[in-house]
């Protein structure tokens, strides 16, 4: 049995999104850095923007925590365990406080507060607002009463009049402590794209935005109290299940036992994982790779806008991103995707989401100009101004693949402004069923071709354990071929 934990943190969150909450949870997390803290960053939510940015403030990966993706039991155990080497731990919320997928408040930023017993810090938007808002921060403080808000940061204050009408109100009228007030940024710092920041590798003076964040909480947010309020945080009790102390590697190494069908396990052996990374590709959960690490893999970073080659890898994993803002080169590139072709049509395992998907179509077509991708499945993608998937997932696995027991069920989400323009091939080569969620054509997902898997759901390998493993066994597999 572990001991009880003290773990000093706190969580941001705000009444709705585009509220600042991310910019002034970047500018906290590298303030407190500045003064010596050793942060870890957490995300709640199925989220890869804004936890690259929170990642870049505080020097270490940033770790999401969902309740709808994996167990509360792993959200608890996630937490413990990328805590363990800091001093201060920061959680940034999404959407509204009380905002989740039911009238209930299921998997909201409230529920993930409560669930890790963590102070909440009410990061408000007081544009056009004076008294008001203390009615609004009196009202989330009595909505849940198990909910320890434990201060207001005022963002984009107008001037010291507005500030002090602002803080008066809330400290009499709620009881609770106003811990800084932030004017109005120059929003270039920050430049943004469906609904979100841009990611930090598109973004050439990210540096120097995060350091713009910092600087502006040091001189109007009250660093002492932040951290005062995170110490009083309650001790994390000792996990009272088993589940609870199963990390990713342990759950992960738990479901590696061979099997009969694949090569024999060979204590030691590396295989190569390409994993596709650039400014195109970048959205990757640090435990999914950590996952085929601890598995034997070595990582092999790959990009389709520099590379030429797979560099003789054994899998190929290809995450998420933003193909459409590299249409161009990524179809000059010609050597890359026909080795990418090649290679699936030989038996190569690829494990493909959402932008990796698109980039496995025959092509993009952007503004009335058509851009060749690898080719790999016969569908064509376009793009469109609304969201054309955007929420959670479930998806019920009908056919056998190499990833996913056929018959089995699992979570995750999906973001994408693109859409299938034309599909060439087989209904039957579509493996999911989407329960919940738009998928790629006809509420089906999971497109199959050899030892290839495609699908616009994103997974989180804390809630499908099983994948790191399948994924390492089909590399095994296919190194022993060659």
């Amino acid at each position: 049995m572990e001991p009880a934990q003290k773990i000093s943190r706190f969580l941001i969150a705000a009444l709705r999104g585009g509220s600042g909450k991310t910019v002034i949870s970047i500018g906290l997390i590298a303030a407190l850095c500045r003064q010596g803290h050793i942060v870890a960053p957490f995300k709640k939510g199925p989220d890869y923007i804004d936890a690259g940015w929170l990642s870049l403030a505080a020097g270490r990966p940033c770790h999401n925590l969902d309740p709808f993706l994996f167990s509360d039991a792993r959200v608890r155990a996630s937490f413990r365990i990328h805590s363990a080497d800091a001093d201060l731990s920061v959680i940034e919320g999404n959407r509204g406080l009380y905002d989740g997928l039911d009238a209930e408040g299921t998997t909201s930023t409230a529920s993930l507060a409560k669930l890790l017993d963590t102070p909440v810090i009410l990061c408000v938007d007081c544009t056009k607002t004076t008294r008001t808002m203390a009615a609004i921060v009196l009202g989330c403080l009595h909505f849940d009463p198990m909910v320890n808000i434990c201060g207001v940061i005022l963002n984009r204050v107008a001037g010291a009049r507005h500030e002090r009408i602002l803080r008066t109100s809330i400290e009499s009228r709620c009881n609770v402590p106003v811990f800084g007030a932030i004017p109005k940024l120059q929003q270039q710092n920050f430049p943004e794209r469906h609904m979100g920041l841009i990611p930090t590798p598109e973004h050439e003076l990210a540096a120097g935005a995060v350091a713009s964040a910092a600087n502006a909480v040091s001189s109007h947010v009250d660093l002492e109290r932040v951290v005062a309020a995170a110490c009083r945080a309650a001790e994390m009790p000792a996990p009272d299940i088993e589940d609870e102390g199963i990390s990713c590697r342990q759950a992960c190494i738990s479901l590696a036992e061979p099997e009969s069908n694949a090569a024999p396990f060979e204590p030691g052996k590396t295989h190569r994982i390409g994993v596709i990374r650039d400014s195109a590709f970048q959205f990757y959960y640090p435990e999914n790779l950590d996952a085929l690490r601890v598995l034997g893999a070595e990582i092999v970073c790959l990009s389709p806008l520099l590379d030429s080659d797979l560099k003789g890898v054994h899998g190929l994993y290809i995450g998420g991103g933003f193909p459409e803002t590299h249409a161009a080169r990524l179809t000059e590139n010609i050597a890359f995707r026909r080795a990418v072709k090649l290679a699936a049509d030989a038996g190569l395992p690829v494990y493909a989401e959402c932008g990796g998907l698109m980039y496995l179509g025959e092509s993009l077509v952007l503004d009335g100009e058509t851009y060749p991708m690898a080719g790999v499945f016969p569908l064509d993608f376009g793009f469109f101004r609304r969201p054309q998937g955007h929420g959670y997932t479930i998806a019920e696995v009908n056919q056998s693949n190499l990833y996913f027991p056929a018959g089995s069920r699992f979570c995750g989400h999906e973001f994408h402004y693109s859409r299938v323009l034309e599909f060439r091939g087989k209904q039957s080569d579509l493996v999911f069923t989407m329960e919940k969620g738009r998928g790629i054509i006809n509420g089906k997902d999971g497109l199959c071709h050899q030892n290839v898997l495609a699908t616009y759901t994103h997974i989180h390998c804390l809630g499908v354990p099983g994948w790191a493993p399948a994924f390492i066994k089909a590399a095994r597999n296919y190194s022993h071929l060659g």
